[in-house]
């Protein structure tokens, strides 16, 4: 045995010792990592909690998404059959065009002869000619209603 103060210890007591040391370890470090896993069990509960939360807000505004669109397209569907597009105008043009030529041809030949004549205006002449206008312009509302019906 040495001779300076320290106390010697056997060594079956000194390694019963370290052995009961690794064995309250172990069961320490047992216990922390079950903590571990009962929060990172509970962190992944609340985890999926709020996943679930999410996909059902995010199906929510994709719903609201759907009806706001779904509306827009109707309206616009609606709106479309009441405006007249550039090219059933310029056809309604045409026609109407057409259909008034004769008449104007009538009216440009009766103020030529008129001049041709020497016709001198009188309150006769002015009521002829107010007539025809009003008559030329009679029928061209009557085309022009005809054809915008036929059109839809």
């Amino acid at each position: 045995m040495a001779a300076d103060d320290s106390e010697t210890v056997p060594l079956q007591d000194y390694l019963a010792a370290v052995r009961e040391n690794d064995l309250r370890f172990e069961v320490e470090r047992d216990r922390r990592y079950a903590e571990v896993n009962l929060e990172r069990e509970k962190a992944l509960k609340i985890k999926e909690t709020a996943d679930l939360a999410a996909l059902e807000l995010a199906r929510e505004i994709q719903t609201y998404k759907d009806e706001k669109a779904n509306e827009l397209r109707s309206q616009i569907e609606r709106e479309r059959g009441t405006y007249v597009t550039q090219d059933q105008l310029m056809a309604l043009t045409r026609e109407q065009a057409a259909a008034l030529k004769p008449l104007a041809d009538f009216v440009a030949g009766q103020q030529g002869r008129q001049g041709g004549q020497e016709y001198q205006r009188t309150s006769t002449g002015d009521l002829m000619t107010r007539t025809i206008a009003a008559v030329t312009l009679l029928v061209a509302i009557v085309v022009a209603v005809f054809l915008i019906a036929r059109g839809r």
